[in-house]
């Protein structure tokens, strides 16, 4: 009898102290990446065309940034600065960076014979992402849509960078379109079935343009989108019971334009009549604006898709959800973005938006949606960019925070704290569009562009009185500029890579490009 309680109050204790030793759940993280979305799309920023309802209730339910940055104007150095958390002075990726000395990349041909000719410019193997943070730490982490980063045949691949699955594109240039003959899952070819279409196709010869017969190679069967959203459910739902972090990198509404004819058929009807777009730049499309705004939409209808199998599940209340844009709204392909004031209230017009430092080309939307962490229908006006996502995460994660990062977490700011650490300011550096540089620091927004071409004067903006960055005030404030022009000179290294150098500011180019 007594070796029997014994035994008992032995389990008991045994039991109790397993118990203390299960760690806590730690929340799943969703991260919504849109590609070429405007600050101005979404209906909770004003977006009066385009209906994102899901996207709205997202903000409904949680926080709105105001004050919202990108790393930079497009989409492969946006990319490296939110997966490393180091601003574009320090990024090892400052451009687009398409690494043509390979052969052929630009033929899609080419590239369905020999991968290597997929893909960037790759991240060196020393260089560590948000993912493989998370991973080390016990997160299952899981990726679809643009890579960007690293061709196929390199180590500098999703699965290879701290994903545990990966479906999506591989290149930029495949994503240039919808129907691809493949994706990538895992390190494995997907092959879809579309017909090869080359680049910059166009209708054929004495096509009717008003004809949507004339389009049908550009309406294939495997639309990219729909394989991705399958992959991206089945991996929430594959890991219900494990912490999850999910990187949605939507190509979403980057061109082409292509989108399911049930939503072009209900924007046509909104918008009204047009006319064809059949440039060269992109794929045509018969209905230029009712499709960008169909794509939107879909976007919108995958993001309530998500938010509906969470709940489903039983694991809406322990994720977080954050949805961003990699850049500004583009100027090119068909899109019409004055048409619907993509990037409100910021110039939309070329020079504005995507591919330039001025506020319509880098502040993005960005949406946080915590259950019982975030109070409801909130906004901030704290300005924070791209390097401060790796932080937060690692102190939602409930890890250290690496001394190589750039970014200040905005945890705080989400959990209505009083010991949120501001930026001195934010800098942003690209080298295409011949050169440019800028500065946000507090109201004041410094900018030098056109400095390939020697150009090394700085236009000042008050943010606050000129949000349009149409009165340029350098002249009245020679400290201000004085300042600006020191920090433009610190906060940067030069570039590894010689396509990334800026000779004017000091750079010398070795021959490694």
């Amino acid at each position: 009898m007594h070796i029997l309680k014994f035994v008992t109050l032995f389990s008991i204790i045994l039991l109790s102290n397993c118990v203390s030793e299960v760690p806590e759940k730690r929340p799943n993280i969703i991260y919504i990446l849109a590609d070429d979305l405007g600050y101005g799309e979404l209906g909770v920023y004003g977006q009066k065309i385009i209906e994102t309802p899901n996207i709205d209730a997202l903000a409904e339910g949680g926080l709105l940034f105001t004050n919202h940055y990108t790393g930079a104007p497009v989409c492969a150095p946006a990319r490296c600065v939110l997966l490393t958390g180091q601003h574009s002075g320090h990024a090892y990726v400052r451009g687009n960076d398409e690494w043509g000395s390979r052969g052929d990349v630009w033929s899609m041909e080419a590239m369905f014979n020999d991968p290597n000719l997929e893909g960037q410019r790759p991240l060196p193997d020393s260089l560590v992402t948000v993912a493989d943070l998370l991973r080390k730490s016990g997160y299952k982490t899981g990726m679809v849509g643009k890579w960007g980063l690293g061709s196929p045949t390199t180590n500098s691949v999703p699965n290879k960078k701290g994903f545990d699955y990966f479906l999506g594109y591989n290149c930029q240039r495949q994503a240039h379109t919808y129907y691809p003959t493949h994706l990538w899952e895992n390190l494995d070819r997907k092959i879809l079935n579309n017909k090869m279409v080359p680049m910059h196709a166009n209708l054929p010869e004495g096509a009717n343009p008003q004809d949507s017969a004339s389009y049908s190679d550009f309406n294939l069967n495997d639309y990219a989108p729909d394989v991705m959203h399958e992959g991206a459910l089945n991996f929430i739902k594959e890991n219900k019971d494990s912490s999850f972090f999910f990187y949605y990198a939507s190509p979403i509404p980057h061109v082409p334009l292509q989108a399911p004819k049930r939503l072009v058929d209900y924007y046509r009807n909104k918008i009204g009549a047009e006319e064809p777009f059949t440039g060269t730049s992109y794929f045509p499309c018969q209905y230029p604006k009712a499709t960008y705004a169909a794509m939107i939409g879909l976007l919108d209808e995958q993001v309530g898709e998500i938010v509906a199998l969470l709940k489903e599940l039983g694991i809406y209340e322990e994720t977080i959800i954050i949805f961003s844009s990699d850049n500004g709204p583009t100027y090119t392909g068909g899109t019409d973005t004055p048409f619907f004031d993509s990037a409100k209230p910021f110039n939309t017009e070329y020079g504005f938006g995507k591919g330039f430092v001025r506020e319509g080309g880098i502040r993005v939307p960005m949406i946080v949606h915590w259950p019982d962490k975030i109070k409801p229908n909130t906004k901030s006006n704290h300005i924070s960019a791209f390097q401060d996502v790796l932080p937060t995460l690692c102190q939602i994660a409930k890890m250290d925070v690496p001394n190589s990062t750039d970014g200040i977490s905005f945890l705080p700011t989400l959990l209505d704290a009083n010991d949120q650490k501001i930026h001195d300011y934010l800098y942003w550096e690209f080298p295409e569009y011949n050169g440019q540089q800028a500065v946000r620091m507090g109201k004041w927004k410094g900018i030098r562009k056109d400095i390939v071409k020697g150009n090394m004067a700085i236009e000042l903006y008050d943010l606050e009185l000129d949000s349009l960055e149409t009165n340029n005030i350098a002249q009245n404030n020679p400290e201000i500029i004085a300042k600006i022009e020191t920090i433009m000179k610190e906060a940067r290294v030069e570039p590894e890579l010689d396509r990334f150098k800026l000779e004017a500011l000091g750079d010398k180019k070795v021959g490694n490009n």
